[in-house]
């Protein structure tokens, strides 16, 4: 059960909670911003007809190129929900690469090419629903979904998961707090086993230079760093120290490559060489945003550079793997071989 506190005065008051007037709000925000839920993917359907089975609340497409069912439980009973998503499933896995693309174009503003590109920064694959993913959005789980959802997961290694979302109500304010019943990254690990190569140790970092952060200070300092919103920040505490990382740009390309030092922390609590990360002098300063708030603050991981880039630099071929992530396993092999030439690594990668 989540619990949402409001800290005045170093006091604790409890935030109620509260309801939406429909479900289907939820499913408009997660059309719009599937991100909201941790979610790395472009919506190509709401509402799809399928035939003799229904209407699938949302279809996504992420950045390999693989589906994601995405249905709200809403009033179903925990057999109906289950029952539903997995039928969409077999539905789902006979679709083609031609099929996909005319979901899409029903449905997006613009040719899927253009979409995907704009959305993850990378080519469209020539091969599309190579597998696929399926999430129950509730918000609340019962104890025969969670059993169900777990034994197909844990037993049967299916790409299957509940997202939650729990609104709040603080004076005039609504809070959504969201969370998963299992985590996403432990599930697709499961799945994805059967079918993609072996991990091969390397993560893939976003550099996320912005009017937040600046590269520059990155390299020079020692460090990667995420924020505005703990879900973002909160990514970067999967990394130990002694991973090895490569940091990429959007837009432009590869620009880092290096070991983890030290684990995330606030950028206010975090040393470099030269002092305090926040008393040295900065390009740009504003990594300073929210420096005391736990959950907005900027939070900042030690790395040793071993070779980095200028931005004007950056190292990218088309089709290189690139998605909104700040963290996720770096898997793609046409990627970890044009790395292992542009920054001479080859240990782990073949």
């Amino acid at each position: 059960m989540t619990s949402l506190f409001e800290v005045t005065a170093g006091r604790l008051k409890p935030v109620s909670r509260a309801s939406l007037a429909t479900e289907e709000q939820i499913e408009t925000w997660v059309a719009e911003n599937p991100a909201i839920l941790g979610l790395d993917v472009l919506i190509i359907g709401r509402q799809v007809i399928v035939e003799n089975r229904g209407r699938l609340d949302l279809l996504g497409l992420d950045a390999s190129g693989n589906l994601a069912i995405l249905e709200l439980k809403r009033d179903r009973t925990p057999r109906e929900i289950v029952a539903q998503v997995l039928d969409y499933a077999s539905w789902a896995v006979g679709l083609t690469t031609r099929d996909v693309h005319d979901l899409a174009n029903r449905y997006l503003s613009k040719p899927l090419p253009a979409a995907f590109q704009e959305r993850f920064d990378r080519g469209l694959p020539e091969t599309l629903n190579g597998d696929h993913r399926m999430v129950i959005i509730a918000s609340e789980l019962d104890a025969t979904t969670n059993r169900i959802v777990e034994y197909l997961a844990e037993r049967h290694d299916l790409s299957i998961n509940v997202a939650l979302f729990r609104i709040f109500q603080d004076g005039d304010r609504q809070l959504l707090a969201t969370d998963w019943q299992m985590d996403p990254d432990e599930v697709e690990e499961r799945s994805a086993s059967k079918v993609r190569a072996p991990w091969t140790g390397y993560w893939y970092i976003n550099v996320g230079e912005s009017e937040d952060r600046s590269w520059e200070d990155m390299r020079r300092y020692g460090f990667i760093s995420a924020g505005n919103g703990r879900f973002y920040s909160g990514r970067l505490e999967q990394l130990s120290i002694g991973d090895k990382i490569f940091a990429y740009q959007k837009g432009r390309g590869y620009v880092g490559y290096g070991e983890v030092t030290a684990p995330a922390v606030m950028v206010r609590d975090f040393a470099t060489a030269s002092g305090n990360l926040l008393s040295v002098q900065l390009v740009q300063p504003n990594l300073a945003h929210d420096r005391d708030d736990e959950e907005l603050a900027e939070y900042a991981v030690g790395v040793n550079w071993i070779r980095t880039y200028p931005m004007a630099e950056a190292k990218t071929f088309r089709g290189v793997f690139a998605n909104q992530n700040v963290v996720c396993k770096l898997r793609d092999a046409a990627t970890l071989e044009f790395l292992s030439s542009a920054f001479g690594v080859s240990a782990g990668i073949t």
